[in-house]
């Protein structure tokens, strides 16, 4: 019983590892790394940075490693988010952003071909028009589903 408990958290710890070698971080030449925030976009949790752009994707891989393996942050998978975003069931907030019916969405809950280049948290829930009309057409989706 022993070996078998042992040989299920070998086997947990080992897809683990393989799952983080897999991803590819790449490297450390974004405005912030080492500062304890994910701020590449693919990914999402507790530990993302407050502001995210498209420039910093594979640019904070020392941050996104570290949080990834903690279980604090973890990569999205976009078939999953748009397969699993039902747009009536979204709380959209109102239209209370700076960018509010500007076309892009621009609530940081999202993500996308329709989701602006700069997502600051505050704007969470203050762009519903926009990020209404752009889910339905499946050009935006939750970054966590």
């Amino acid at each position: 019983m022993l070996r078998a408990a042992a040989a299920a958290t070998l086997a947990v710890a080992l897809s683990t590892a393989a799952l983080a070698q897999s991803v590819k971080y790449g490297d450390d030449t974004g405005d912030y790394p080492g500062d304890g925030e994910c701020d590449d976009r693919r990914f999402f949790g507790t530990a993302m940075a407050t502001t995210l752009t498209w420039s910093a994707v594979g640019r904070d891989a020392t941050d996104c490693r570290a949080l990834h393996a903690a279980g604090r942050v973890e990569l999205w998978d976009m078939e999953a988010a748009r397969a699993a975003t039902s747009c009536g069931a979204v709380k959209w907030g109102d239209d209370s952003s700076e960018y509010a019916n500007d076309g892009t969405c621009d609530d940081p809950r999202f993500e996308g071909i329709g989701a602006a280049d700069l997502l600051y948290s505050e704007d969470s829930g203050r762009d519903a028009s926009d990020c209404r009309r752009l889910c339905e057409y499946g050009l935006i989706f939750l970054r966590d589903y």
